[in-house]
């Protein structure tokens, strides 16, 4: 190790890639301080560090996005560099250059590499300068509504509009028709304001059926500047990747030397110094032709996929560039071993939109095997809101080749739970099993072609038994139910020595009937035929069931909220099951009148919509925004908006009701 290297360093982010950069500073021998809002008072990245220091309030731009809050945390602690992480002020050129001033290391690139290449519009500019292919579309900045219009009918349809001031999927949409062009435009820079406080736009041609590759560069100070491979990183949704591995099975070895000298090039043109991701579109008809569409100057999420296949520490390597450290791997070392997929476990919905979601973590489970890693920030107690990214971890497998390491991670994600949280580990197992990501044909189309068999939402039966059983097992552990005075409210007794379970869970409500004890029961389900069925409770953390049913042993993870729903988990399914609510709706409730819900928890970002106006069905009422993404709430039905309960600003939670819509016919 330099004698140069940091005694101390700051990571200015949360959540798991906090965790994750602490962890390789304490490998290290660094000292860690972590930085907290109000909201991650108790967070894990802030009991893994060595030191913490509260930095503000839960929202960010107070917080993990205040310059000012950092660097006095900096000068509290005496760290002598920031890693900044991704996400918040990773690619925050006035963040590097306030570090810079103050005298602090930031563990990233120059300044003026953040500068040429957060701006798309000069970073295509600059990169096809140095001989990179770039995608055809717009190739200057503030460009009008006008301006955009006339691009887009000489690129041709459809396009892609994206800020050119951020990634992630924010702010970016896909425009099919000059028709949708002008909402597509509004929508876009309101959210690229939101999200980056710029709301410049370009536009390019939309490639069909795309794969999204990128290459990992690393670059020191000294003039050396080598790629790592490919990762493919076309499975996505919103945009937004869920599935990342490497190497890609689409390019052989000319087209991965072809790619990575382009990336090293394109690194090269800014002066890049550190760890950065080149991304490119490739399509899917003729893979040896590959577009520039930006660089990342930061640490990419999917990092670990790299990091499993070349067996080097990415974080590692930030640092020691950072300390002026030459690198010691020459190009033609540089081996790929191995095939590597990540998952990322996102609190959200996948069958209603991946839309965000939220709660309080009651238990959580992940899973452990060889060839398997995780990254995560997930601990029982955890709150997770909507001031931040939705992510929660991130599940990884390596296995000797692609086959294997899809099993792997299939297998990881079946033990993984998150009870007290909706999240996407069903949706992940579902993708991960479909037959053309098995065979490696993907697109960045294909979770949108697919997806209603993807967001299968049906509730398996044997969760409704469990939590019957379960419940029986907290009432009478040592006999039968006999007395219906002990049953609590909302549960309907049969005959005597049974007991009636009106239950609900994830959308579906189901009547379980249970005679007997809980180790030797009868139940029905639906008025279906009777069967013989069994449980106990294991004890353990999280506590579990088990049960046998329908010729099965089935073991569930178990953690009962405080509304009294009980989580319960299994082979990557994870449902709050609970009382049947009272069916009986007020009629401003009621499916007649066109009730209108939250999606999301988040804020009112936009009410478009008036008391008394006359809308027709899909008309845009709302806009609701969480975690930095818009969501448009429309009109169910064709009538009259007769009730408005909400306005700008206001936070309101998941299926909150936020307006009315009366059909027209009933206002007669």
């Amino acid at each position: 190790m330099s004698d140069q290297m940091f005694d101390t360093v700051l990571v200015a982010n949360r959540g798991e890639i906090a965790v994750r950069v602490i962890r390789t500073l304490r490998g290290m021998g660094i000292r860690s301080v972590a930085v907290y809002s109000d909201a991650d008072v108790d967070a894990a990245h802030v009991h893994e560090a060595d030191t913490a220091v509260h930095i503000g309030p839960a929202d960010a731009t107070h917080s993990y996005l205040s310059i000012p809050a950092i660097l006095d945390a900096v000068r509290r602690t005496g760290a002598q560099a920031v890693h900044p992480g991704y996400g918040f002020l990773s690619e925050n050129v006035e963040f590097a250059r306030a570090c810079a001033a103050a005298g602090v290391a930031f563990i990233g690139p120059p300044a003026g590499a953040i500068d040429a290449m957060g701006d798309k519009i000069r970073a295509k500019a600059t990169v096809s300068s140095a001989g990179v292919p770039v995608v055809p579309g717009t190739s200057g900045g503030g460009l009008a509504d006008a301006d955009i219009a006339e691009a887009a009918a000489e690129v041709g349809y459809p396009v892609l509009l994206k800020p050119s001031a951020g990634g992630g999927g924010k702010g970016m949409r896909l425009v099919e028709s000059p028709e949708g062009l002008a909402d597509a435009v509004e929508s876009a820079r309101r959210e690229a304001r939101a999200a980056f406080g710029d709301d410049t736009l370009l536009l390019e041609r939309f490639v069909t059926t795309p794969r999204h590759i990128e290459i990992q560069v690393l670059a020191d100070a000294h003039g050396h500047v080598i790629h790592l491979g490919e990762r493919e990183c076309s499975l996505q949704r919103r945009h937004q990747k869920i599935i990342e591995e490497a190497p890609s099975v689409l390019l052989d070895e000319q087209t991965r030397a072809r790619m990575g000298s382009a990336a090293v090039e394109a690194a090269r043109a800014v002066g890049y110094v550190g760890a950065g991701t080149v991304e490119f579109i490739v399509s899917s008809k003729d893979p040896g032709e590959f577009f520039f569409m930006e660089m990342n100057t930061r640490l990419q999420v999917e990092h670990p996929v790299t990091e499993l296949v070349t067996g080097l520490d990415l974080v590692e390597w930030q640092v020691r560039i950072a300390a002026g450290e030459p690198l010691t791997l020459p190009q033609e070392d540089v081996r790929l071993e191995g095939h590597a997929i990540e998952a990322r476990v996102y609190a959200e919905e996948p069958s209603r939109g991946f839309v965000p979601t939220g709660g309080t973590v009651l238990a959580v489970t992940e899973p452990e095997g060889p060839g398997v890693r995780v990254d995560s920030w997930m601990r029982r107690g955890a709150v997770i809101g909507s001031h931040y990214d939705p992510m929660l971890a991130k599940v990884i497998a390596w296995g000797p080749d692609r086959v294997a390491a899809l099993h792997r991670l299939d297998r990881a994600l079946a033990d993984t739970a998150v009870l007290g949280v909706t999240s996407n580990v069903a949706f992940l197992r579902a993708l991960l099993a479909d037959e053309e990501v098995r065979a490696g044909r993907l697109d960045t189309e294909l979770v949108d072609r697919r997806l209603a068999s993807l967001t299968e939402s049906t509730v398996p039966t044997d969760f409704f038994v469990a939590a019957a059983l379960d419940r029986l097992l907290g009432l009478q552990p040592a006999g039968p139910v006999v007395d219906p005075w002990d049953v609590p409210d909302g549960w309907r007794l049969g005959a005597r020595g049974g007991v009636t379970f009106r239950l609900r869970a994830g959308g579906a409500e189901s009547v379980v009937r249970v005679e007997g004890t809980p180790a030797d029961a009868v139940v029905s389900v639906d008025g279906a035929e009777p069967e013989a069925v069994s449980a106990r409770r294991v004890d353990g953390e999280p506590g579990g069931v088990e049960l046998r049913y329908g010729g099965e042993l089935l073991r569930y993870r178990r953690a009962e909220a405080p509304d009294g729903d009980v989580w319960l988990a299994r082979a990557g399914r994870c449902l709050a099951v609970g009382e049947r609510p009272n069916l009986l709706a007020t009629h401003a409730d009621s499916a007649e009148a066109g009730p209108v819900t939250s999606p999301m928890p988040g804020t009112v970002l936009v009410v478009k919509a008036a008391e008394g106006d006359v809308v027709a069905a899909g008309t845009p009422l709302l806009v609701v925004e969480a975690m930095k993404m818009e969501h448009t709430i429309t009109a169910p039905v064709a009538g009259v908006v007769s009730e408005l309960r909400v306005q700008t600003g206001q936070q309101v939670a998941l299926d909150e009701p936020l307006a009315v819509v009366t059909p027209e016919e009933q206002t007669e």
